[in-house]
């Protein structure tokens, strides 16, 4: 099998040669076909997430086929397609993962992170954090579903039924959001990096009311606003887009520090939350919704050896919708 590995955070990516593990107890063996390209990979990549001390293969929105299933699995049988979400492993036995909330479980592992992600022709996954996937998606298109759609659905709930939404960062998750919201009625905001006329445009294309820059304040105050920009600055910012009783949603595993600001901003019973991580619940539920809307997500595909310049590209903010890594070339 190739892969692309990460040796050391600041690093470019190198392409490796290795042999296939096989799966144990209750994992599946799966031939990647497509991975999408996430800016929690680029944290990664980074080093803005702690290293781990060893190489990684990052990557976590996985679409391909089980080529064979380990003892114990009996919801996947070779052939079938499944993707692999960000959300790897739990402990199944913790508070959390008893309550449903095994996004919370202390001892989680993570795809492409603690265990080998999808820049790669071959993943080992547990089966129980693998999903079918819906038809109707070729595998590239499919893959943002996996990180992209599902945080960005969780995201969405956080949001309540908040009927004016504002949407900072208009990427991947965004750009799959953005049809779900109008979907369910929603009068959706998008706020992007100043001077991005390509964005505000791709915005405007997908429903958007009105976009602008994110420092601006939209037309009408927001019932919630949902953060996927990883800019602590934009919190104040939202706040103050925000209406009574609304609600900032931060989207991110990772943001940079949210600057101090008047409590006169939060007061009126607004709120901010964070999203961790998935349920498999999100999972079932979006991944069951996305057909009907239909999402239709917007990518642009590389090569596995290309990782780099399509890693590039996201961290410049060049890349409209989503990149995918196509492992037949693209």
């Amino acid at each position: 099998m190739r892969l692309m590995e990460l040796s050391r955070p600041g690093e470019p990516l190198r392409l490796v040669a290795r042999s296939p593990a096989k799966p144990g107890p209750g994992q599946v063996l799966i031939r990647v076909s497509a991975c999408g390209i996430c800016r929690t990979d680029l944290h990664i990549v980074d080093g803005e997430l702690p290293a781990l001390g060893h190489p990684v293969v990052p990557g976590h929105e996985i679409v391909g086929t089980v080529a064979e299933a380990g003892p114990g699995v009996g919801q996947f049988q070779p052939g079938e397609r499944v993707g692999v979400p960000w959300l790897g492993w739990t402990c199944g036995r913790c508070e959390y993962c008893a309550s449903g909330r095994e996004n919370l479980c202390d001892g989680a592992r993570f795809t492409g992170y603690q265990v080998d992600g999808g820049y790669a022709d071959c993943a080992v996954a547990d089966a129980r954090y693998c999903f079918p996937l819906p038809g109707g998606y070729t595998d590239a298109e499919a893959a943002p579903l996996l990180c992209a759609g599902l945080i960005g659905y969780r995201a969405l709930v956080m949001a309540g039924d908040a009927r004016r939404l504002g949407i900072y960062g208009f990427g991947a998750a965004a750009h799959i959001v953005a049809q779900v919201a109008r979907f369910q009625g929603r009068t959706l905001y998008a706020f992007t990096r100043p001077g991005d006329g390509a964005a505000r445009q791709f915005a405007l294309g997908l429903g958007a009311a009105w976009a602008g820059d994110s420092t601006a304040l939209p037309p009408e105050p927001l019932d919630a606003a949902i953060l996927f920009a990883p800019v602590g600055s934009l919190v104040p910012a939202a706040l103050r887009a925000v209406a009574k009783g609304g609600t900032v949603v931060c989207a991110g595993i990772h943001m940079s520090d949210i600057p101090s600001f008047p409590y006169e901003w939060l007061w009126g019973e607004r709120r901010i939350v964070s999203v961790a991580n998935l349920t498999r619940r999100d999972g079932t539920e979006f991944l069951a919704l996305a057909p009907k809307v239909p999402v239709k997500t917007t990518v642009e595909t590389f090569a596995l050896e290309e990782a780099n310049t399509a890693l590039a590209r996201l961290r410049d903010g060049r890349i409209n919708g989503a990149a995918v890594l196509v492992m037949n070339g693209r």
